[in-house]
């Protein structure tokens, strides 16, 4: 049904003008795409993206999907939309209303034309991750593992921490294991759960958020956690990516508790849940093996700091990270709020290192 509205012009009535819900949906669209972020995306690369993700859902190369398969496409690769923009775009896309959408509309729907948001989130949905980090985290473990003969407590072997890669307040002036910690864990059970947490939260973050803000949180996340034991619990080491990892999980977590009545995903009650089971049993896990009696006196066993560390990192500077990723991370000021704040911490954490020890004459165990 068709729909008519006068039109002024030069103070006369002009004759009524037919509006179809296509056309009414496509000025609707010019203003939601007036108010997404202006930048442009690049546009050639896209194309064989388009077609492989369209191909995706037509598999008998008919040219046409269905407006259900592609509701269906926004759900699957976790673009958040408002329902309401989302009817916008599916009026777009089907614009003689037969309930389909051929390739070129398709195209044309993703094209620089419209939301760079929802591009944005497609393209990084549809693409292939990485995941280096879990990679070399595996390949480590499997390699200490087959070094000390043991996969279960590897912490328990008196070669463990003799290793270039934890972090040992006695050489805490080496740099580089504030950071090369995350590839050591205790064993295959502190490294499964780590994992479980990556691939049931990480992943998702990274395919909406992208590799570069994920990394920013991971890597801040890391940092603080090493820098957190060598404050609080000064005679332990560290090892594991629970830092990074808790990060994560908790900016993610803290943001779905914000968003909890807009959010579309499925299963996020369960995710969540999940989620928090992890990290719990992992942060129980790593608080009773810092108390056990260590195998090697008077050397404790490794610290569960990293995990507060990457907590405090996820709440404040990871919330602001994943809050909004159509913004500019340098055009938010409570971005650069939490950014400074954490700046001094560290700034604070190293002049700690340097001369609280000497100054506490803190009681340092030996090196392994």
């Amino acid at each position: 049904m068709e729909e008519s509205s006068p039109r002024m012009t030069g103070g006369t009535r002009e004759a009524p003008v037919n509006i179809s819900p296509a056309v009414a949906a496509h000025a609707e669209g010019e203003e939601i795409e007036v108010l997404e972020s202006t930048d442009v995306l690049p546009v050639a690369p896209e194309e064989v993206q388009w077609k492989s993700l369209f191909d995706k859902y037509d598999p008998e190369n008919s040219g046409f999907i269905s407006t259900e398969q592609f509701r269906d496409l926004l759900a699957t690769h976790g673009s958040e939309l408002d329902p309401h923009k989302l009817e916008v775009l599916l009026a777009l896309a089907d614009g003689n209303a037969d309930g389909k959408i051929c390739y070129q509309d398709f195209v044309n729907l993703m094209s620089n034309k419209r939301s760079n948001s929802f591009r944005r989130a497609i393209l990084q949905g549809s693409r292939q991750l990485k995941g280096c980090s879990l990679r070399d985290e595996v390949a480590v473990f499997m390699y200490y593992g087959i070094q000390l003969d043991r996969l279960v407590l590897q912490v328990s072997s008196p070669s463990f921490l003799k290793s270039p890669l934890p972090y040992h307040p006695q050489l805490r002036s080496q740099a580089w294991r504030y950071f090369s910690y995350v590839f050591m864990h205790t064993g295959i059970e502190h490294l499964s759960l780590n994992m479980a947490m990556q691939l049931l939260v990480g992943v998702p973050l990274e395919m909406v958020h992208g590799a570069l803000r994920i990394g920013l949180i991971y890597v801040c996340g890391v940092l603080a956690g090493s820098l957190a034991v060598s404050v609080t619990d000064m005679m332990a080491p560290v090892v594991g990516s629970s830092g990074g990892v808790y990060a994560l999980v908790s900016a993610h977590l803290a943001n779905v508790v914000m968003n909890w009545s807009g959010m579309k995903c499925q299963f996020k009650l369960f995710r969540m849940a999940m989620a928090l089971v992890c990290m719990s049993v992992e942060f129980g896990r790593a608080v009773w093996l810092r108390f056990y009696p260590p195998a090697f006196p008077p050397c404790p066993n490794p610290s569960f700091v990293a995990h507060l560390g990457g907590v405090l990192v996820g709440l404040t500077l990871g919330v602001v990270v994943l809050q909004n990723y159509e913004q500019r991370l340098q055009e938010q000021s409570l971005f650069w709020i939490f950014f400074c704040v954490y700046t001094l911490f560290v700034l604070c954490a190293v002049f700690w290192n340097v001369f609280a020890y000497s100054l506490l004459d803190v009681r340092i165990p030996p090196a392994p």
